[in-house]
């Protein structure tokens, strides 16, 4: 369903709400939550509750354009020992970033992946023949839910169901293409950012995505 218009109080809220609509599909089926962290993680944790199915994490790093480093120029996506590097062409090339340069990037923020994979190395749920439900808090390019998809499709599950509460039109239209559902109850005209679609959106730290994660 898409409609919605008015903000959501929070990140917790809002997979509240996500998760009522994820229940007609996911009935009957053998499902795992995955999260984006760090932000996806707390819309994520009402989601798995209520589908009383197991939370777990894909780790994903955005690469940022040099000085404007918001701006997603690529993303990665590790899932076990597998990494997956995509580019967003449009913005590299409207940007004038090179090879060189963006590998650079892209290399940097690999090392970030790393650390950050091995600090939730116990967040890991399997996939093989399941549905998954991939969650972050919002689709602003979509970069680092498509990393995130490509990667997950090498673990074979059943069924990927792209799930956020908020996102920019072109980015969703994006992610239809490579997930097999995508669920976005809202879509703003216009779409400025992710933090628009929310009341509180406070930066997640990773002490609050090890307490929902509980690994400590």
């Amino acid at each position: 369903m898409r409609g919605r218009r008015s903000r959501y109080a929070d990140r917790a809220e809002a997979g509240a709400l996500l998760a009522r609509e994820l229940g007609p599909v996911t009935r009957g089926s053998d499902c795992v939550v995955l999260a984006l962290p760090r932000g996806g993680v707390p819309v994520a944790a009402p989601i798995a509750s209520a589908l009383v199915a197991p939370l777990g994490v894909v780790v994903v790093r955005k690469v940022g354009v040099p000085g404007h480093r918001e701006l997603a120029m690529g993303a990665l996506a590790q899932v076990g020992e597998q990494v997956e590097l995509i580019r967003n062409e449009p913005v590299i090339r409207s940007t004038g970033v090179g090879a060189e340069e963006f590998e650079r990037a892209a290399e940097h923020e690999r090392d970030e992946l790393q650390r950050r994979s091995a600090r939730f190395a116990r967040a890991w749920a399997p996939v093989a023949s399941r549905v998954v439900i991939l969650v972050d808090d919002g689709l602003a390019t979509g970069s680092t839910m498509l990393a995130a998809v490509r990667a997950l499709r090498r673990a074979a599950p059943a069924k990927i169901v792209v799930a956020v509460p908020v996102g920019a039109a072109p980015a969703v239209a994006l992610l239809e293409t490579v997930a097999d559902q995508v669920v976005c109850p809202w879509l703003p005209q216009p779409f400025v950012a992710v933090g628009q679609g929310y009341v509180d959106f406070d930066q997640v730290d990773e002490r609050e995505v090890a307490r929902l994660l509980a690994i400590g």
